[in-house]
């Protein structure tokens, strides 16, 4: 795994220029994880070592599974809705992490990503250059940052997930048109799915309108079905592709496209986790997890 080399000075403030003014971050030191107590009920890969079975092909939901979805992405949204009141300059993303703990806990509800591969964290939370899969940490939000929040919990026996890409203080305008952009490419896309759609079709919609605006989409960043376990197919690309198959009522995925400045290309991090864009650009995403129906689209995390 590549760790990006430190710029100098002069070519930083070149980068900068060129993508807007923000600071480029690096994990921080952190916190241990947080403790989720005994009567919450957890998901199977926090029960068992066993790899765990997860459908095929995307899975038809029947209206009682449909119905769990509804009540644990409801949640997972009302909690990211408060946390973006939290956020402002100075909130460290692990004091953030800890206030979405502490509200899926008091709903009854377990932190999908905690120790979920080994994450250690019950959010994700990427600033600026960080494209997704952010550990939060010790690092004050700086006025001028741009945070996504990955919320996922699992409720009742199902995992409802969303983010949002919030705004830290003042934004410089290059900031605000990558988070409007990212958003509207994430509605626009919503709005062509429905039954007998290809799922390339999400792809080739956001593909389009970013680039409209010479916005590019990171390709390694997927959306994938979810319900009872927390990843599985479809995989649902937000950049041109052939991903076979067409959606049908009853099938549940999150479309979470994440949207640069810069290049497609990104470095992982020897955490195994953090994602950078490899040029320092900023990174936007957006999520929601949705519904196909009879006649179209419901958005679950709305």
């Amino acid at each position: 795994m590549r760790v990006p080399k430190a710029l100098n000075p002069r070519i930083q403030r070149r980068i900068l220029k060129r993508f807007g003014v923000y600071s480029k971050v690096l994990p921080e030191a952190t916190t241990p994880s947080r403790i989720v107590p005994d009567h919450i009920e957890k998901p199977k890969y926090i029960l068992t070592a066993e790899k765990l079975e997860v459908p095929k092909v995307p899975e038809i939901k029947n209206a009682d599974q449909i119905r769990g979805m509804q009540i644990s992405c409801k949640l997972a949204a009302n909690i990211l809705q408060r946390l973006g009141q939290f956020i402002e300059p100075g909130v460290t993303t692990d004091e953030i992490d800890e206030l979405a703990h502490n509200m899926s806990i008091d709903a009854g509800a377990y932190p999908s990503p905690l120790h979920y591969n080994g994450f250690p964290k019950s959010v994700c939370t990427s600033v600026n250059n960080v494209v997704v899969h952010g550990i939060p940490d010790l690092r004050p939000l700086e006025n001028g940052d741009i945070v996504n929040v990955d919320i996922t919990v699992f409720y009742k026996g199902f995992h409802g997930d969303c983010s949002k890409t919030f705004l830290v203080g003042d934004v410089d305008d290059r900031g605000l048109q990558l988070v409007q952009v990212t958003e509207d490419c994430l509605d626009l896309a919503i709005k062509w799915c429905g039954p007998g759609v290809p799922f390339s079709q999400i792809g080739h919609r956001i593909y389009k309108h970013a680039k409209k605006y010479g916005l590019t989409v990171i390709p390694s960043v997927l959306g994938h079905g979810i319900g009872e376990y927390f990843h599985g197919p479809p995989e649902v690309h937000h950049t041109l592709n052939k991903y076979p198959g067409f959606m049908q009522p009853g099938m549940v995925f999150t479309i979470e496209p994440a949207i640069s400045h810069g290049s497609e290309h990104t470095v992982l991090l020897e955490d195994g986790w953090t994602l950078l864009t490899e040029d320092g650009s900023r990174c936007a995403q957006a999520e929601h997890t949705v519904l196909i129906t009879e006649n179209g689209a419901e958005i679950l995390t709305k």
